[in-house]
């Protein structure tokens, strides 16, 4: 196995856990071309999952230059370099149901124009025309994966809503929500993702699958306020209610999947529950946040 990393973070779960002990390591930026290729080439990599993004909302509305970088060009150089590599037999594009945007209708359906406007939804929108446009133009395998919210062990973005809650309540704080509380996701566990990505590559060689996208999700919206009661709860700290701080700004209200053609095509089923994976969530932060 090869992984691309661009940044050593010790506290990171791939240096933390001892991964990056396990698997060979390229070091450099998904954005250049050359080693991209050499790495492509010199590895003899059969399949590709293409998981380098900048992943955060508000960074993307402050600095959207780098985001469009990372994000777009790192796309279409990780596809072409692919491209002309002979061992590549396939491509796992990683997108999200931000590439979306604000629909009329809900939840989103594959069939849905890609429609985004602010800098980190257009950048899912570009990166995901670009991996069909390999597929289509130029036959490279390659499937997108339009992933719901994803939470789980590992995610060190504070900001974020699983974590930052998770990370208040262990400290004994209320924790924050920035929107009103009603915003409406659909919160799928890490580890289905891995799933939901595995299951894609293997299912390349699908005529019904290469040049494809399919959303993945729990069929299972819940507001921004549930989700934070919910970790409340499974915490046992009912004394630290949330505080409402209803000051998100650049964010669409409601946004979630239908993942009937992934269950139709490709079998999928997410294994694990909202409350099961928060469980497994918080146990890994509790640990984390132990040995600091």
């Amino acid at each position: 196995m090869i992984g691309l990393v661009r940044d050593q973070i010790p506290q990171s779960e791939l240096v933390r856990s001892g991964t990056i002990n396990r698997i060979r390591i390229v070091q450099g930026d998904v954005t250049d071309y050359p080693l991209i290729e050499r790495a492509l080439a010199e590895y003899e990599v059969a399949t590709v999952f293409h998981l380098a993004a900048q992943t955060i909302a508000p960074i993307a509305n402050r600095a959207p230059l780098s985001t469009f970088e990372t994000n777009i060009k790192g796309t279409w150089v990780l596809l072409e370099a692919a491209r002309r590599n002979p061992t590549v037999q396939g491509v796992v594009v990683a997108s999200s149901d931000k590439a979306y945007g604000d629909q009329l209708e809900l939840p989103y359906r594959e069939e849905a124009p890609l429609q985004g406007r602010h800098p980190y939804d257009v950048s899912k929108s570009c990166a995901d025309l670009i991996s069909l446009t390999y597929a289509h133009t130029y036959g490279l395998k390659t499937a997108v994966t339009r992933c719901a919210n994803l939470y789980g062990g590992g995610d060190l973005n504070w900001s974020r809503i699983v974590p930052g809650t998770i990370r208040s309540l262990l400290r004994g704080e209320r924790p924050i929500v920035r929107s009103d509380g009603t915003f409406k996701r659909d919160y799928m566990f890490v580890l289905d993702a891995v799933y939901a990505y595995m299951l894609t590559a293997e299912s390349l060689d699908n005529p019904q699958v290469a040049g494809q996208a399919f959303n993945f999700g729990m069929d299972n919206p819940v507001e921004a306020l549930h989700l934070v009661q919910t970790i409340i709860r499974l915490s046992n700290r009912p004394d630290l209610e949330p505080i409402i701080r209803n000051e998100a700004t650049n964010e669409i209200r409601d946004q979630y999947l239908a993942s009937d053609k992934a269950s139709r095509i490709l079998g999928w089923r997410p294994r694990y529950t909202l409350e099961e994976g928060l469980r497994q969530t918080m146990a890994w932060y509790e640990q984390l946040l132990g040995e600091n």
